[in-house]
Formats: C-alpha cells, sequence, structure tokens
C-alpha cells in the first residue's frame, strides 16, 4: 500500500482540502494525475480517522476492500479526546500501517501542531488555516507531486 497522509488538528480544514485535491466528498476511488505525466488510481477517505471513530485495523481492512494500491487520508495529530486507546495518536495509527506493510509516499503536516512523523517526505503547511483552500490545495498537491 502506497499511503498520502494529512494531519492536522482539528479546524485545520483537512477535509476540505482532502475534497479539493481528490472531488471526494466522504470516501471513493478516484484517479490522480501525477506530475509526470502517469497517474494512479487512489482510495480518498475525507474524515479523520479519529473523528470518524475509525481503528487501524478497521481501515486497513477498509482500504484492502478496495483492491486500490494507493491511498489519501487524514490523522489528527492527537488521540480523540473521549475514546483516546481506541482511536490513538497518529503516529500510533502510522505504526500500525507501516506493521501492515505500508509505505508513505507524502506526508503534509497543516496547522501549527508541533507533530514530526518518523516518515520521510514530510512537508509542514502552517498557515493551514488561513490561506485560501484552492492555494492549500496547490500547494499539497505539488508537495504530493500530483497535478
Amino acid at each position: 500500500m502506497n499511503a498520502y497522509l494529512i494531519i492536522g488538528e482539528p479546524n485545520t480544514r483537512k477535509s476540505s482540502l482532502l475534497r479539493s485535491l481528490t472531488g471526494c466528498f466522504n470516501r471513493s476511488d478516484r484517479d490522480i494525475q501525477l506530475t509526470d505525466g502517469t497517474s494512479i488510481s487512489i482510495y480518498a477517505r475525507v474524515s479523520s480517522l479519529q473523528e470518524s471513530k475509525t481503528t487501524a485495523k478497521d481501515f486497513i481492512t477498509e482500504v484492502q476492500k478496495r483492491g486500490c494500491a494507493n491511498v489519501v487520508f487524514c490523522l489528527q495529530p492527537d488521540p480523540n479526546p473521549v475514546f483516546p486507546m481506541l482511536y490513538p495518536d497518529a503516529q500510533l495509527y502510522i505504526s500500525a500501517f507501516e506493521e501492515a506493510g505500508w509505505s508513505f509516499a507524502k506526508t503534509a503536516v497543516v496547522g501549527i501542531h508541533p507533530i514530526s512523523p518518523m516518515l520521510p517526505h514530510v512537508a509542514r503547511f502552517p498557515r493551514a488555516a488561513t490561506l485560501p483552500i484552492n492555494v492549500l490545495a496547490k500547494n499539497i498537491s505539488t508537495h504530493f507531486d500530483w497535478q
């Protein structure tokens, strides 16, 4: 599994950003044009996993059922405040996905949270909450190598 990840606190417009990047309202398969002229099929899941109360195990199963080799999704840096054991912080989700064999292609951290995920190709977008969504989406699509 090749994963693209957006990490951000609540109200950093992760869902709006993912909708802008993929045209996906909630969850669906999309074709994404890459900057090298090729395209990939990707499963897009808009809501952050902690917010939608989705465990890492359940998300792995969900993605496997879709049959896509690529996925884009959102995480919050901190655990779900009501159910922190079931829906932990971003790093625990990332560890579970890596244990399942996923590799992280690119990660975007939106907002000012100091999280530093132990992943390659991480870019920070601290002004995510104040930039126009189309400008932010353009910056992140450039980081992801998407057209």
